[in-house]
């Protein structure tokens, strides 16, 4: 057995004849053990809120959805839909237009986004998960699904045929609104249901059907501005968009939910990592103790090390038992932290007893990435602190008396 680890593990477990020494040894264990605990617990958070916060996207976006890639508006021959319905990789599609809007009710009025949808849109998005009350647009072709933010701002009531919502939509073309008796296309809507992912997004859209919008809009029946796609079980993100790009070509970008939620996901990325770093400086600042306990374990074992280097011990073998040493206490302490943080969290999963609200409870995630990061950090800060601790020991030092 090596006999800088041997000697080690008994330095660890025993204890000194000095007091002091002993309460230094505990406060230094207690202190990693609460350290790698707590930035365990604050990453598991941190990612209960972000799965918590990107779940509303993630509900309203597709898995894939290609875009114009010049202009608003491109064309989607027959062929191409053809090919597309060939796809393996692509269980559904959906094609789509988004188009800025100009909704009145009852003297109100509200600048909106209408999202005109064909029928096979509740099969690429789970509309069910996202209705508040009503029934999506499937019956009638001239009702609409509204934000809530939208249903309150206007007063409207669901099947409200006595007072229908006016779509203002400004015609296309050149020259100036004064130079047409009509500058807009109307068409009168009743609400069939009523939406609420968030607050943003609920002011924003109204859903209709495509079939009706294209007409309002003035477009052909093959021009829109995106599709929408839901990949095939146990599809490749990669082969999809590649599938598809090689039959749309160049006139379309095609992106993934990360891509189209970019600011959401680079914002939620960046507050991670300054958590992260936050909480590896108060480690680092807490880490100094190992420093300061390993090199009172040096005084305390002077006359030990004074008799292993009579016996023959190098002193780089001296060093690497209190190296050694340094290492088994951080990477057991980050171990009992880490199991400890785990059961908190767990706890918390199971049995909810944190709340944000009296319905919802606090968000946490229990993940082996951020478990091995945790573990990680505490070990190379751990390994650090033992080396500049152990690099003490010289022959001046143990020759002193």
């Amino acid at each position: 057995m090596n006999p800088a680890l041997y000697i080690a593990k008994r330095y660890l477990i025993s204890k000194s004849s000095k007091n002091a020494v002993n309460i230094i040894n505990m406060v230094t264990f207690l202190v990693i053990v609460i350290g790698a605990a707590a930035l365990f617990i604050v990453l598991s958070a941190f990612a209960g809120l972000k799965t918590f916060s990107l779940s509303f996207s993630n509900t309203f976006d597709p898995d894939l959805k290609a875009i114009t890639a010049t202009g608003k508006y491109f064309t989607l021959e027959k062929e191409e839909i053809a090919s597309l319905d060939s796809l393996k990789s692509i269980a559904h599609y959906a094609t789509e237009i988004e188009e800025r809007i100009f909704l009145t009710h009852k003297q109100r009025n509200h600048v909106a986004w209408i999202k005109a949808v064909d029928t096979n849109y509740t099969r690429v998005i789970p509309v069910q998960n996202i209705l508040y009350f009503g029934s999506w647009i499937d019956k009638d072709p001239y009702q609409v699904v509204g934000g809530i933010g939208i249903a309150n701002m206007l007063g409207l009531a669901v099947n409200d045929y006595r007072s229908p919502m006016k779509i203002l939509a400004p015609k296309p073309g050149e020259g100036g609104i004064t130079s047409q008796k009509k500058p807009y296309n109307q068409l009168p809507v009743t609400l069939s249901g009523v939406y609420a992912i968030n607050e943003e997004m609920d002011r924003k859209y109204v859903f209709a059907r495509l079939d009706i919008v294209q007409p309002l809009l003035e477009k052909d029946q093959n021009q829109i501005t995106g599709i929408n796609f839901k990949m095939s079980p146990g599809a490749s993100e990669e082969s999809a968009i590649a599938d598809i790009e090689s039959i749309l070509g160049d006139k379309v970008t095609v992106k993934n939910r990360a891509q189209l939620n970019e600011a959401l996901y680079k914002m939620l990325n960046t507050e991670n990592l300054a958590i992260y770093l936050i909480f590896t400086l108060v480690l680092i600042i807490a880490l100094f103790n190992v420093v300061g306990a390993i090199i009172m374990m040096i005084l305390d074992k002077q006359g030990n090390l004074k008799t292993l280097f009579s016996i023959g011990m190098p002193i780089k073998k001296l060093r690497r038992i209190f190296f050694l040493q340094g290492v088994l206490v951080t990477a057991s302490g980050g171990l009992i932290g880490i199991t400890l943080a785990s059961l908190l969290v767990w706890s918390q999963i199971a049995f909810q007893w944190i709340k944000l609200t009296p319905s919802l409870p606090y968000p946490v995630e229990f993940t082996i990435p951020n478990l091995l990061i945790v573990f990680a950090t505490i070990l190379v800060l751990g390994v650090i602190a033992s080396k500049i601790a152990s690099s003490r020991i010289s022959k001046r030092l143990i020759e002193f008396n």
